[in-house]
């Protein structure tokens, strides 16, 4: 780089005067395709170009190069010749390129990028380019200012928020979100607005803007919090960028509502009466108090005390456990020792005033010793309380109890007292053993702990107690139960993405980790559904298509984490609502019809098909005719389109309609097609003569015309096309001296003289034309008189007018011009539907060229018959019968040799 910056310093150290750096700014938005014209450098510059003003000679080309191809260089392509910059292959990706809070400047060369939060241009593209020659020599720096567009979704660093809030937090509390959703684009399209999507009532959003523009969401307490009644919200926070359209992105927001100290303990019962025998040994339980506290942690823990009410005597006779609230003998029961305790015990809670209840201990003086219960353990105890797992078999054993009399003077007896699926028998062949076992399995989810006694009693009546607690553990022996086994759900199609679906909530009876229920997707679930473990929330990742797929069935899990785990299947069903995103569509674009002139009214035309994707309201279509509703009308159920009136091709040849489909949706959505009716033509119209123009007009031909020289000629047109236009000429009848003297061309409708006239030839010749054309599947025609009078001159136009006067006693002859056509109607029968379409099609398009040409043609005709009666002095009677015969100048006209 060191050698070319001197190789082109070097010689340009005699021009300094003229070189001199230069600064261009431009700007484009980032994600350009390759080829988009940046600027151009010669233009800005305004420099001379070659072929300018001065001779190309003395104006040598420019050449434009970049200093170096740096980290910017790749971005952009420069046209060595027209100093114009474009966009290169390379993407330009401003998030890629410029960190917005980075503030610094990545060197490549002579070709840079620039990163700057501190102005709206704060991605620039930096280019250092050479303009050579010598003589316009200068370093120009460009800077290109990338500017964002909204390519990038917000998007939350996590995908689930938690955030805990006091149960006692008052209204309008604000507790900052501490994961804000990141958008790396800049200014309206990064992040603007929070919005939850379920907020319970309780809950709402704020956003909060500080000095360098970032947003944090806070959460605002909205309503009272109740962690007794509810301690857990699970919610998705969406965040929304102020791009056009916005982009937006989502997490799961889960709100724990924290524990106070808000309950205080509290006893079931206020009193408790207790009997106890004056012969009961130290450590005799005498009863156990509980008080309960509703909240959780340290919040709920009791401590059980006696009242200061309570006397010495009475609290050095009874131990009361402080944690467990367990009342115990704690000295030997003497004769001294009162018969009735009064024990008030207070259960004692943080900041809370003590619950109370009063047990009442009476003593029963035993003048003997009572029968003594001794039990041995089979099943696991500890403490007095034996553990026995659910779904253990019928008869376990539980625990064996031997009864005795400590006097050996008294029969003792014992029985069971308590509910329970627990039986006591003795065991033989032992005297005096009972064996406590099962008489059915037990179940945890039913009762978890039985309190069972075991009475002895002597034949003196005296009564012992042995007081056996049995604890149920749990087992693994239920599988987690839906709410529902079929989950019907609804959205609505072009959903945004990772929609809300649901919450799915099952239960496990079992208890701790046994009953914690995990979500799962069955196997049959599309990849863009999603489930939360842990929530059981249930969202869609994509926009579903209900003309795609209208219908989703497929199947969930739930499975708790007990060894082995168990699980329930439920079915989740989706159905995908209709919005109204698709237009109605014709089948086709262009629609033509062939249609008979003369086609009834309100007839058939053809069928206009169109179908519509959507749904319901959302695909009905409704149909209109944009022009032309005077003439056709369209059924809106069946598309049926069909002329009011009756159609004439003379008339019209063909129509050009648009109809509109519009459906019933809001906003309601169309689309329109083009409607071609070609009219085919039908022999409806006879051969129309317009010359001769009158029956009663003569023509006076000269005895010295030669054979075969024309007469005059009979001149029609049909206003029909194809071969219905198609007119034969025959003479069908003859009066004159000699009448076969004259023959007419079938084709041209010429007339002219067969043979030569003689003397006796003399006189007024009428000729019957009768002027027919070849239509399908009966020809029309019409006659004409020709009048011809033989003679040198026309002496006594009376007499020949009186002659014309005169009906003419001519007999018809019925004889068809012999014009070589074969009948269209014999191919038609012939031939396939399809041939005859085409065909009549090309005849139809033909028609409109046909009639054209013929109206030139009259035209000329009508010219050269004025020219010719100017020079040959036909007679012109007009085709209007009613004129006045005697009022029109009647002139003679010469017919001479040609």
């Amino acid at each position: 780089h060191l050698l070319l910056f001197l190789l082109f310093v070097g010689p340009f150290n005699c021009f300094a005067s003229y070189s001199r750096a230069t600064e261009l700014f431009y700007s484009l938005n980032e994600g350009l395709p390759a080829g988009v014209l940046i600027g151009s450098l010669a233009r800005d510059l305004r420099l001379p170009m070659a072929g300018g003003q001065h001779p190309e000679s003395l104006q040598p080309p420019l050449s434009f190069t970049l200093a170096s191809h740096g980290l910017g260089g790749q971005y952009v392509q420069l046209d060595n010749r027209s100093g114009e910059l474009h966009t290169s292959a390379v993407e330009i990706d401003r998030e890629a390129l410029c960190v917005e809070s980075s503030g610094a400047t990545i060197f490549g060369g002579s070709a840079a990028v620039s990163s700057s939060s501190s102005s709206p241009e704060s991605c620039l593209l930096l280019l250092d380019v050479l303009v050579l020659p010598q003589e316009y020599f200068r370093l120009v720096k460009v800077k290109i200012a990338i500017r964002d567009v909204n390519d990038n979704a917000p998007r939350f660093p996590v995908p689930h928020i938690r955030l805990s809030v006091p149960e006692n937090a008052p209204v309008n509390t604000r507790l900052a979100i501490e994961h804000p959703a990141l958008d790396p684009d800049m200014g309206t399209n990064g992040v603007q607005t929070y919005r939850l999507r379920d907020n319970y009532g309780v809950f709402t959003l704020d956003v909060e803007e500080n000095e360098s523009g970032e947003r944090t969401p806070y959460l605002i307490v909205m309503g009272a919090l109740d962690r007794e009644t509810q301690d857990e919200y699970v919610t998705v926070i969406v965040a929304e960028d102020g791009g056009t359209p916005p982009l937006v992105g989502s997490a799961t927001l889960t709100i724990g509502i924290s524990d106070i100290n808000d309950n205080c303990p509290q006893f079931n019962e206020s009193q408790l009466n207790v009997t106890l025998y004056g012969n009961s040994s130290l450590g005799t339980h005498v009863a156990t108090v509980h008080a309960v506290d509703m909240d959780l942690g340290s919040n709920a823990q009791i401590t059980y005390s006696y009242s200061q009410k309570v006397p010495q005597p009475s609290r050095d006779l009874f131990h009361l456990n402080e944690s467990t609230g367990a009342i115990t003998l704690s000295t030997k029961v003497d004769g001294d020792t009162p018969r009735l305790h009064r024990l008030i015990i207070l259960g004692n809670g943080p900041g809370c005033i003590p619950a109370v209840i009063t047990v009442l201990v009476t003593i029963i003086k035993v003048m003997m010793r009572p029968p003594e219960v001794v039990p041995r353990f089979i099943a696991n105890e500890v403490e007095g309380v034996v553990y026995l797992k659910e779904l253990e078999p019928i008869n376990t054993p539980v625990a064996f109890f031997t009864i005795k009399d400590p006097d050996e003077k008294y029969k003792v007896n014992c029985y069971l007292d308590g509910d329970g699926p627990f039986r006591l028998s003795p065991y033989k062949p032992y005297n005096n053993e009972y064996l406590l076992e099962t008489t059915k399995p037990l179940d945890f989810e039913t009762q978890q702990l039985y309190e069972i006694s075991i009475v002895a009693w002597n034949s003196e009546g005296f009564h012992v107690k042995k007081v056996v607690k049995v604890q149920v553990l749990d087992d693994n022996d239920n599988s987690p139960v839906f709410s529902e086994q079929l989950i019907e759900l609804s959205i609505e199609e072009n959903n945004v993405p990772n929609a809300f679906l649901t919450k799915l909530h099952a239960t496990d009876a079992d208890s701790e980790e046994r009953g914690q229920v995990s979500y799962f997707l069955g196997p049959d679930a599309p990849s863009y559904f999603a489930l939360d473990k842990t929530t059981g929330v249930l969202t869609v990742s994509t926009q579903l298509d209900r003309e795609e797929k209208e219908k989703y069935r497929y199947t969930v899990k739930a499975v708790d984490s007990g060894f082995p785990p168990r699980e329930s299947i439920a079915t989740v069903t989706i159905t995908v609502l209709d919005k109204n995103d698709n237009s109605p569509r014709f089948i086709n674009k262009d629609f033509s019809f062939f249609v008979p002139e003369n086609f009834p009214g309100f007839g058939e035309i053809g069928v206009i098909s169109v179908t519509d994707a959507d749904a319901g309201q959302n695909g009905w279509v409704a149909l209109s005719v944009l022009n032309g509703s005077d003439i056709f009308v369209i059924d809106t159920g069946k598309g049926v389109l069909r002329a009011k009136v009756s159609l004439d091709r003379e008339q019209q040849s063909s129509y050009v309609l648009w109809i509109e489909a519009v459906d019933g949706g809001d906003p309601a959505l169309s689309s329109t097609a083009k409607i071609t009716i070609l009219l085919l033509d039908i022999n409806d119209n006879p051969p129309l003569v317009l010359f001769p123009q009158s029956n009663m007009s003569y023509l006076l031909v000269l005895p010295s015309t030669l054979p075969g020289s024309p007469i005059t000629e009979v001149y029609a047109v049909d206003k029909d096309t194809g071969m219905n236009a198609v007119i034969a000429y025959s003479i069908i009848g003859r009066r004159g001296p000699r009448p076969e003297s004259f023959r007419i061309d079938p084709k041209t409708g010429n007339i002219t003289l067969e043979e030569s006239l003689m003397q006796n030839d003399y006189g007024l010749y009428r000729l019957l034309v009768k002027v027919s054309d070849h239509g399908y599947p009966e020809p029309l025609h019409s006659t004409v008189m020709v009048n011809l009078f033989v003679n040198d001159t026309v002496s006594n136009e009376s007499y020949i007018e009186s002659l014309l006067r005169k009906e003419p006693d001519i007999s018809v002859e019925e004889k068809q011009p012999q014009i070589s056509i074969e009948p269209t109607h014999k191919k038609m029968e012939s031939a396939s539907c399809m041939p005859t379409l085409v065909a009549l099609s090309i005849i139809s398009l033909g028609s409109i060229a046909l009639v054209t040409g013929m109206g030139i043609y009259i035209c000329l005709r009508k010219g050269k018959k004025h020219h010719r009666a100017d020079e040959n002095l036909e007679v012109q009677i007009p085709l209007n019968g009613r004129i006045n015969l005697h009022m029109l100048e009647k002139k003679p006209m010469e017919i001479s040799n040609i």
